[in-house]
């Protein structure tokens, strides 16, 4: 019997892979999806051996944006101060790729560009369709989009509402990965296992520093960046990753 919970999580090794769950419902998002994700992100950040998150759709679509039955109930998959699905405002500390096949749509779209890298098939799609129903993009398409790809290219998606294919897409500097159908999620995980072989102490760091200097001064952008990065020089893997190198071996992180 199928699982039916909506937001299924597997653990491989030090990779957590979170699998939006309503296929029957073209992955849309519903209140209780959100909360899920909410956990299992906590979850994930604070679980010292995983490094790496990946999010991916059931069924062979990514996410179809808000489910709109839940909507008319009143019921709007939001969470105060983590955003749509429990993702787009406060996304984890820690590296998360989105894995795409088939469509990526509204909040669906805002769920991929709350992850740090992409990986999709060259048959997805990705839009942002809310002109097209009088709404607007606020879960942070309107936000995000412009800042990952030539700005009238993200204009276009943002104000005609149409879809943007994923060949168009990475030849715009939006997607890491273009597979083959089908194989979204296996090169997410390879791309992952490339990620998480890095120390986690440096991968927090690194990421945080990346997404928080887009609005730092630069008078005091080199102290800001001191005050996150020093801790993880003075740390035992930051010696660990020397003596590894120095001999020649793979190194054992600590996470201190």
């Amino acid at each position: 019997m199928a699982d039916a919970s909506p937001l299924l999580v597997e653990i491989r090794g030090n990779l957590q892979i979170m699998t939006l769950n309503r296929p029957e419902a073209k992955n849309a998002v519903t209140l209780e999806m959100a909360e899920a994700m909410v956990t299992a992100l906590d979850a994930f950040d604070a679980h010292p051996e995983l490094s790496v998150g990946i999010i991916v759709g059931a069924g062979g679509t990514f996410c179809a944006g808000m489910d709109l039955k839940g909507f008319l109930q009143g019921k709007r998959p939001t969470i105060p101060g983590r955003g749509f699905c429990g993702i787009t405002i406060k996304p984890p500390r820690k590296p998360i790729i989105a894995a795409v096949e088939g469509y990526a749509l509204a909040g669906g779209f805002e769920v991929v560009l709350a992850c740090d890298l992409i990986v999709a098939s060259r048959e997805a799609k990705f839009g942002l369709p809310e002109v097209k129903r009088g709404l607007a993009a606020a879960g942070g398409g309107l936000l995000r989009l412009p800042r990952r790809m030539p700005y009238h290219i993200a204009m276009e998606c943002i104000l005609t509402g149409d879809m943007l294919s994923a060949e168009r897409a990475h030849q715009n500097g939006l997607i890491n990965r273009l597979v083959e159908p089908g194989a979204a999620l296996d090169a997410a995980i390879e791309l992952a296992n490339a990620v998480a072989a890095n120390g986690p102490l440096s991968l927090i760091a690194s990421k945080q520093v990346a997404t928080e200097s887009v609005d730092w001064s630069r008078s005091d952008m080199f102290e800001r960046q001191a005050a996150i990065t020093n801790p993880v020089f003075a740390s035992q893997d930051a010696r660990e990753g020397a003596s590894a190198f120095a001999e020649k071996r793979k190194p054992v992180w600590k996470g201190v």
